[in-house]
């Protein structure tokens, strides 16, 4: 029934009707870790223990699928957690990722320090270029691992094109989708396997929860996946999943918000003497803008810049704004500023993946617009 329905309603109603013990309209948080039997073996509903499954997170689960216009959601304890529980399920000692050479810091670190002592070996590459892409496969190649647009430099890959280079190869195109959110983009209807969010970012988007999500049409992995989301106790809390679910339900206004501000905030920076670029998909110079209007319904609420006054420059101005906080994270109704290369994206140094030190990264919040323009003036002036 939910594939009829338009976004907003489905962010409302999918796994969310009322219960149907009370009448409650909003989902019951679900504390019992335990669920009384009928008998040896005999589940009420299907639920045992709520590592393994929880009816909060069910409903989380059936909402996620349903934005991602995909047949299988699970909802973890943090994006990493989801993330980690993934690769571990389609990778294996000798296994070889090719990952997108603009990718979040702590994927970075998860797949080059930690996955790489299991043996997991990665090849960076420009996801813009599918020469360099098809250059970086392997025959032990098992995931294309990209994110659209990126974090920090806000980059745009083509998700059709990468995917029918990673079906070519017999391998996964795996698309991070948290800036965009699913009101922006759905992967999966463009040919990606598997869509990877953190959760704590727009989905929640009140900075109050920690979670990650992954969404799938393939059946097989998708039993995978929940098999080891329940082996390696990585599932996401049952409180955790209510908030989740209560910020889902205004996913859509808030991006419709964020976004509006996010393009008054780029045209403000274009041109001004002390930016030396602003980076937004929504602007018609971007390099991934066509790709970008193609693939996605709007730009997102995210943009960085980078000043013509170096590190030094980027630093003074993450310090001296007020009404932007400056704090890791995105994607929450209060805006953010951070410095990318100190922050968020420390574990990169050094790497090929290491980001300009005279960058500035801005999660563009609901404020009024005109409060939020004179508080860049003045950490600028």
């Amino acid at each position: 029934m939910t594939e009829h329905w338009g976004f907003d309603t489905r962010a409302i109603h999918a796994g969310q009707e009322p219960d149907p013990a009370t009448g409650a309209v909003n989902v019951p948080v679900h504390l019992s870790t335990t669920f009384k039997q009928d008998g040896v073996g005999g589940l009420r509903g299907g639920y045992e223990y709520s590592r393994s499954a929880n009816p909060t997170r069910t409903a989380l689960q059936e909402a996620l699928a349903a934005l991602e216009q995909g047949t299988s959601g699970l909802a973890f304890a943090s994006g990493l957690a989801a993330e980690d529980t993934l690769l571990r399920t389609v990778c294996e000692p000798g296994s070889h990722i090719v990952l997108g050479g603009d990718a979040y810091g702590g994927t970075f670190r998860l797949i080059s320090r930690v996955l790489a002592r299991w043996g997991v070996e990665h090849t960076p590459a420009d996801l813009n270029d599918r020469d360099a892409v098809r250059a970086a496969m392997r025959p032990s190649t098992r995931v294309i691992w990209c994110e659209t647009p990126t974090n920090p430099l806000l980059n745009i890959a083509d998700i059709a094109a990468l995917a029918q280079v990673a079906h070519d190869a017999g391998a996964r195109l795996v698309v991070d989708n948290t800036f965009a959110s699913p009101y922006l983009q759905q992967p999966l209807t463009l040919g990606a396997d598997v869509v990877v969010h953190s959760t704590t970012k727009y989905l929640g988007g009140h900075s109050d929860v920690v979670g990650g999500a992954l969404v799938t049409a393939d059946a097989e992995l998708a039993e995978q996946l929940a098999y080891n989301q329940n082996a390696m106790g990585a599932g996401a809390g049952p409180f955790d999943s209510w908030l989740v679910l209560r910020g889902i339900k205004t996913l859509g206004v808030r991006m419709d918000r964020h976004q509006a501000n996010a393009a008054r905030i780029a045209e403000f920076l274009l041109g001004r003497p002390d930016v030396a670029a602003v980076l937004y998909p929504g602007l018609p110079d971007h390099p991934g803008h066509e790709i970008a209007a193609r693939q996605m319904s709007g730009f997102g609420g995210m943009l960085s810049f980078r000043l013509t006054g170096g590190e030094e420059a980027a630093l003074r101005v993450c310090e001296r704004a007020r009404l932007f906080t400056l704090a890791e994270s995105l994607g929450g109704v209060e805006s953010l500023i951070e410095h990318p290369g100190r922050m968020t994206h420390a574990s990169a140094a050094g790497s090929p993946l290491e980001v300009p030190a005279d960058l500035v990264r801005l999660s563009v919040g609901i404020e009024d617009i005109d409060d939020l323009l004179a508080d860049l003036e003045q950490a600028l002036a």
